[in-house]
């Protein structure tokens, strides 16, 4: 009996220590034990990320802008494309018509020098003889032969464009014509060339030398013209003489 009393005793001993700590933790703070349940309440960040359920924030210009970005750089591109097509294309028309316009007046410079050639061989072709059966046949032969140069030469010049220009009866143009004298007649209208002092030519559509030309004018205008540039003078010589004569007196 005597053995069995201090294990008693020690059982409760420690079930008051218990009881003790028992009171002691339910009077600890209320918030802390709020802040442990909502703790344990919480998922874990694991959990969080794995849950397909979860809702994703994407912003949808995000994914667009690398689009419009693209879509803006290739027009850009199309743009610098067609504009270096339309430039290079333009230099080609370019090159073309200037390879055309030196094909075309490249020799003017060496036309308007032969042009004098040309008129003092036209000049020796028009004083040859006519009745040449009092020449022997060396200035026979002389004179066939420099018609014969003038006629190949002639045909070589309108071969490259360049041509003769003799406006005998056509009406006066200063772009083509030159008027070196008026000369009055009835026989044909005022401004009308009547007389060509020298031929012109023309390089195509360009002018050479202008034809140094006579131009009519009407007869009656001349002499118009005559009888009031005497009666001028006439006016004048009787102005003068009155004025010597109050001079002397």
């Amino acid at each position: 009996m005597s053995n069995d009393t201090p294990d008693k005793n020690l059982d409760n001993e420690n079930s008051d220590e218990n009881a003790k700590h028992n009171n002691d933790g339910a009077s600890q703070n209320p918030n802390d034990a709020a802040s442990d349940a909502a703790s344990d309440a919480a998922p874990s960040e694991d959990s969080a990320t794995s849950d397909p359920t979860a809702s994703i924030d994407i912003n949808i210009d995000d994914i667009l802008d690398p689009v419009t970005t693209l879509q803006s750089e290739r027009d850009d591109l199309k743009d610098q494309m067609l504009r270096a097509v339309a430039e290079s294309e333009n230099t080609r028309r370019r090159a073309e018509r200037d390879v055309a316009q030196a094909r075309k007046y490249g020799h003017t410079g060496f036309a308007r020098d032969l042009l004098s050639v040309v008129e003092n061989l036209s000049r020796a072709v028009e004083v040859l003889p006519e009745n040449r059966d009092g020449l022997d046949d060396t200035m026979k032969n002389l004179v066939i032969g420099v018609e014969m140069i003038s006629k190949e030469l002639a045909a070589v010049l309108e071969r490259h464009g360049i041509i003769r220009i003799m406006p005998i009866g056509e009406k006066f143009d200063p772009n083509k014509h030159q008027a070196m004298f008026e000369l009055p007649t009835n026989d044909a209208e005022p401004g009308t060339i009547v007389q060509v002092a020298q031929s012109g030519w023309m390089l195509h559509d360009r002018l050479l030398s202008p034809a140094m030309v006579g131009v009519a004018k009407s007869a009656e205008t001349s002499l118009e013209n005559k009888a009031e540039n005497e009666e001028n003078n006439a006016a004048t010589d009787n102005h003068a003489a009155d004025n010597n004569d109050a001079g002397s007196e």
